[in-house]
């Protein structure tokens, strides 16, 4: 643990079982941009979010690990405030704004944007359309020019229907989608799965463009080592509570922390 890094007090978070960490504030102290806390999310009678807490300083590319069923999609959902998982306990602020008590369009209106792991690219349209759809409300982000001058594939592509693109054109879509309205917090859900490696590498390049532009984001990946060489920060769950919250460097260098709960 650095020696900048604060560990907050036991007022200000509850335990969820004996592996359950508190979060770290933002470094040096900083006011976190967003914040889960006590996060206990249900699907039906299922308990899958368990006490969910971590922060995340505006800028800042966070990696939310773990094996298989570990919680990482449901407390993505959870943060973007869909139905479900059902959130029963806990807050979520960003930029001030509390989340916990909003719907997912009121959400995605306050700065939310999930890309799920199946894109939701919208068959029959356009990838110009595709765009023009993501801002058919207010508020709007990026302009679609701006979004090509990033991905200049898409310009190449704008009348090309999106569901007919390879997977890593279709990948590029549904962020620029979220890049299309005023984006505060990108959340990415498995964005290399199903990819070819070549394809894995083109995404890289775009999401290290995404870390030049300083956009804060949440990346769930099942190729650690990827997100990881990504990431400023780790938050490592296991059976839907946080077991580790550190640099993800310190991840890089723990080989048995990686082996226990990433089995890499």
């Amino acid at each position: 643990m650095s020696d900048n890094t604060t560990i907050l007090g036991p007022d200000q978070w509850k335990a969820a079982g004996e592996h359950h960490v508190p979060p770290k504030l933002s470094k040096g102290g900083a006011p976190a941009y967003f914040s889960a806390w006590d996060l206990h999310a249900y699907y039906g009678e299922s308990y899958i979010v368990q006490g969910v807490s971590f922060e995340i300083r505006e800028g800042e590319i966070l990696a939310l690990l773990g094996r298989n069923g570990a919680g990482k999609t449901s407390t993505l959902r959870t943060i973007a405030r869909l139905d479900e998982p059902g959130l029963t306990h806990g807050e979520v602020w960003l930029d001030h704004q509390p989340l916990h008590e909003m719907k997912a369009y009121e959400a995605a209106r306050a700065g939310i944007g999930l890309v799920p792991e199946d894109r939701r690219i919208i068959q029959g349209l356009t990838v110009e359309e595709n765009l023009q759809l993501a801002q058919i409300s207010e508020p709007k982000g990026w302009s679609i020019e701006r979004i090509y001058e990033l991905f200049p594939r898409l310009g190449e592509r704008r009348k090309q229907e999106g569901t007919t693109m390879s997977g890593g054109e279709q990948q590029m879509l549904a962020i620029s989608r979220a890049l299309a309205r005023d984006l505060k917090l990108l959340l990415l859900d498995e964005p290399y799965e199903g990819l070819a490696p070549v394809i894995v590498q083109e995404i890289e390049k775009t999401l290290a463009q995404i870390k030049d532009l300083g956009i804060t984001t949440v990346i769930v990946e099942q190729n650690a080592i990827a997100a990881l060489n990504l990431a400023d920060r780790a938050i490592i769950l296991d059976m839907g509570q946080v077991v580790f919250d550190g640099s993800a460097q310190e991840v890089l260098d723990n080989a048995d922390l990686r082996q226990e709960y990433l089995a890499i």
